[in-house]
Parts: C-alpha cells; structure tokens; sequence
C-alpha cells in the first residue's frame, strides 16, 4: 500500500523514531557547488549570505534534496579567532597558518563573541533567511566543529597531539575555552533557525586515536558539550572509523552518527540498532567518476543494507561532497533513491 507523501521534515523525524517514512531520506551535503548553480567563484559566493541562501535553494530544487546545509566552510570557525583563510579555485576554504604558535599561547587565549564575529554573523543571517523560506518544509543543518577537534586548525596536527599527550594542564584549559565558544557558537544557529547541528569531530575517530584515549578526551568532551546544544545533534566523524565506539557515542546524547565508506552499513547498522540514526556512507571521492550504472547500484546496495526499518539516512561519507562531483552524478543519486528508496522497500 502506498504510503503519502511527506514533507522532508516529515521523512526526517519518522526515520529518526526509527520508523520507515516514505522514501530514505537524502542528505546531499553541497557546499560550494551553489556556486557554480549562480556563476560566482567560491570565494566570491561565501562572501555575502544572500548568495548562500540561493545556492541552496536552487540546489535543493535541482537534486530534490531533503536537507538545508547551512555551513559554509568548517575554517570559518577558526577565522572568528583570528585565522587567516585560504581560498583555492575549486575546493573547499582552509585556515591558514595556525594562530595558536607554542602551547603557552594557550594561556593567554579567549574565545571570540559569536555575535560580535562578521563571519559568524553572516551564517546566521543566511541561517534566518533559510528559514524564513523554508519554513517547517525540510531540516536546516548547522554545523559546529567539536571543541576536541577544532586544534587542529588551531595548533596544527602535530603540536596538538603533542600537547593532548605532553601537557594535559593546557590541553584541558583549551578544552574549556573550546567548549565555551561550541555551545554559543551551536545555539546561536538554532536561535536563529536551524533545526539540528551537524558536530563535526574527526579528531575523535578510531582513525585517528584509540578507544582507551577517545574514553579519556573526545567522548567526555562530547557529553558535556552536547548537554549544552539545545537542540538535536548529529555525530560525524568525516571519514573516520566509528564502528569500536558506536555505542560510546550514543552516549553522548547525540541523535544520528556520519559513518565512514570504509565500514560496512550492514555492521554499522547492527551496532547503532535502537541507539542512532545512521547517516552514509557515498565515497565521495570516487563520485567524481561514477557511470549512471555504477551510481544506481551503489545506492541500492546502500539502501539494501541499511534501510529496513528506518534509522537510516543516504548521503556521502565525509560531510562535504567534493567540488569536482559533477551535477550528473548528484541527479543521478537523486534519482536512485527515489527508485530503490520509497518504503516498503523491495
């Protein structure tokens, strides 16, 4: 019997009581390729939030998407504490050289004001124009750079493992300061009308550190931060492993986790079981080169292992597909999951 229709919202909320909606969900999770929809370069189309709102838009409407990605770019967090930005042609905005020089830095920092930050203030100004359109018709993602993960554009990889391993008294004072600018920086969006956070911590992945550390650090880190976001998060982790800490991450609070391409979703789905939503696990990478053949199947079999029952959401691995994905792939997607995706499933 055919289901009605639903609004991405509707889709959403019911995969997230792990009930089966009418259709997967999809969560193409586009950036900069509003830009190339409205002409501009990327540097230019981050520049003014107008332009943002109607990528996002558009790209909605072309790809049927059921998500609103309000991001910009994961440095522009680091730009609010002082970060130079590095813009390239045709990849993502990076921070330039860290700010944070030696640990001792550390002790002299303070976390910008969110509302008091010009490029903060531009996200939430296209966040409440989102909105404004959107209504209560499809979720509108936030996204906040976990206080575990963040150094690493800080500091740089090297000094801050150091520093989380060497000297414990500044990685917490960092940590504090961190999780002081996560929570204003998260609850900010939702004032002004996301309706969830996209936590982005990678740092936190059996990727990159062990079980025992993530236990001591990043997990407890991520229940006292999330304790603190007033509203619903979803865990994830771009392109690191999770699978060893699934359970762990329920814990924390958060409602769905971003699962890695190197993890198989029927093991992935089995261990989030009556705990989260599992979001995944397109490798975004080699979608650059997919044939229309290759993307169907790949869908579907994503679907297959993953979407009996609910709790399941398609979207790519890493949280932020590559500039170089051409709009024939993403519409092929798109299409895929609404042929192989509307509930019951076959």
């Amino acid at each position: 019997m055919t289901q009605t229709t639903m609004t991405s919202l509707q889709r959403v909320l019911t995969t997230l009581g792990r009930k089966e909606p009418d259709r997967v969900p999809l969560f193409l999770l586009l950036t900069m390729h509003g830009a190339k929809e409205l002409g501009l370069s990327i540097k230019e189309y981050f520049s003014k939030a107008e332009y943002v709102v109607e990528g996002q838009l558009r790209m909605r409407a072309k790809y049927r998407n059921d998500c609103i990605y309000a991001i910009f770019f994961g440095a522009i967090e680091v730009e609010a504490w002082g970060c130079d930005i590095i813009y390239i042609e045709d990849g993502p905005p990076n921070s330039g050289r860290p700010f944070i020089r030696k640990p001792q830095d550390i002790l002299h920092l303070e976390p910008p004001k969110v509302k008091e930050s010009p490029c903060l203030v531009k996200v939430l100004k296209t966040i409440a124009m989102l909105k404004e359109k959107v209504k209560d018709d499809a979720p509108i993602i936030g996204v906040a750079v976990s206080p575990f993960s963040l150094p690493v554009m800080q500091m740089g990889f090297d000094k801050y493992i150091e520093l989380m391993y060497e000297q414990p008294d500044l990685f917490n004072r960092l940590m504090r300061l961190n999780e002081s600018f996560c929570v204003e920086w998260a609850n900010a969006q939702l004032e002004a009308g996301a309706t969830a956070i996209c936590y982005f911590d990678p740092v936190s992945s059996m990727t990159i550190i062990t079980r025992d550390m993530y236990l001591k650090t990043g997990f407890e880190i991520a229940k006292r931060t999330i304790a603190q976001i007033k509203g619903p998060t979803a865990t994830h982790m771009a392109s690191g492993r999770c699978l060893p800490i699934i359970g762990d991450i329920a814990q924390t609070g958060t409602a769905i986790i971003g699962t890695s391409v190197l993890e198989d979703l029927v093991d992935v789905k089995s261990a989030c079981r009556g705990k989260l939503t599992v979001l995944g696990n397109l490798n975004g990478i080699q979608m650059r080169n997919w044939t229309p053949e290759q993307t169907e199947s790949i869908v579907k079999d994503c679907i297959a292992k993953a979407g009996q029952g609910g709790g399941f959401i398609l979207s790519d691995n890493h949280g932020e597909i590559p500039y170089q994905v051409p709009d024939e792939v993403l519409l092929n997607i798109s299409e895929a999951v609404h042929k192989w995706g509307t509930y019951p499933l076959n």
